[in-house]
């Protein structure tokens, strides 16, 4: 699938043709389960059920943020909803109704970049650091410049067992005790993708970065590579496929 400002095109062929969905409005995040396609699109979250040939539209009248979602995480039953400008979003019944958690729950910034949920612990980037929920999203509590994030402003994450990874605009910083604190070790970006011993970083202008020692040193692949543009806003790796949405289109390594 490809996700851009003119919609959502999907490829069944491995990325070598691609063919337009229903779906033409501006694709900011993307998170497919089996047949159902959940979109952060403008004006809300797009949801498919039919492998994306017809969607349905959720928005604050269903209690959204705002209608301006950034990313979307599915755990189950469990949808969430980072927006950059009113927090944290979330569904507890498949993409029905929402919730919406924000400063007033212990969120460190209403600017939330990115959600990754393993079980009831939550972990949210955001523009003052990486907010963390043992609680399933009720309460929070901040990780900041403090425990070693930088500049504070994480814009993804993901996490394995132990060890969080966080993306923020001055490095990738790599816990392994849970989010208590953070070194860093590669380069900043807008978004991290994890793969066994292979972490690949989304870069703000600097391609994607890409480590085969679980952080520890990376290689740098740009426009010279076979990127459309430096500007990578996510990258999501499939056995040795690494897939990268940049400004220019996506570009695919295979």
């Amino acid at each position: 699938m490809y996700v851009g400002g003119s919609g959502l095109a999907i490829s069944t062929d491995g990325g070598t043709t691609f063919t337009k969905t229903s779906l033409t409005r501006s694709v900011r995040g993307l998170y497919v389960v089996g047949a159902t396609v959940y979109a952060a699109v403008s004006g809300g979250l797009a949801i498919s059920t039919d492998g994306g040939t017809t969607f349905t539209f959720r928005t604050a009248a269903d209690g959204l943020a705002c209608n301006n979602g950034d990313r979307v995480f599915v755990a189950g039953s469990v949808v969430y909803v980072s927006d950059t400008n009113c927090g944290l979003s979330i569904s507890t019944d498949g993409g029905v109704t929402f919730t919406t958690r924000t400063t007033a729950d212990g969120l460190n910034s209403y600017s939330v970049y990115d959600v990754f949920a393993v079980g009831s612990t939550v972990y949210v980037g955001t523009k003052g650091g990486l907010s963390i929920s043992t609680d399933g999203g009720v309460t929070f509590t901040t990780r900041t410049a403090a425990s070693g994030l930088g500049n504070g402003w994480v814009q993804g994450v993901y996490v394995v067992d132990s060890t969080v990874y966080a993306a923020t605009t001055s490095g990738l910083r790599i816990s392994t005790d849970g989010g208590t604190t953070f070194r860093l070790t590669g380069p900043g970006g807008l978004g991290v993708y994890v793969v066994g011993s292979t972490v690949c970083v989304a870069g703000e202008n600097s391609g994607v970065g890409i480590s085969t020692d679980g952080g520890t040193t990376f290689t740098q692949y740009k426009i010279a590579s076979g990127l459309g543009s430096d500007y990578v806003r996510q990258v999501f790796v499939v056995g040795s496929t690494v897939y990268a949405a940049t400004t220019n289109g996506l570009a695919i390594s295979d």
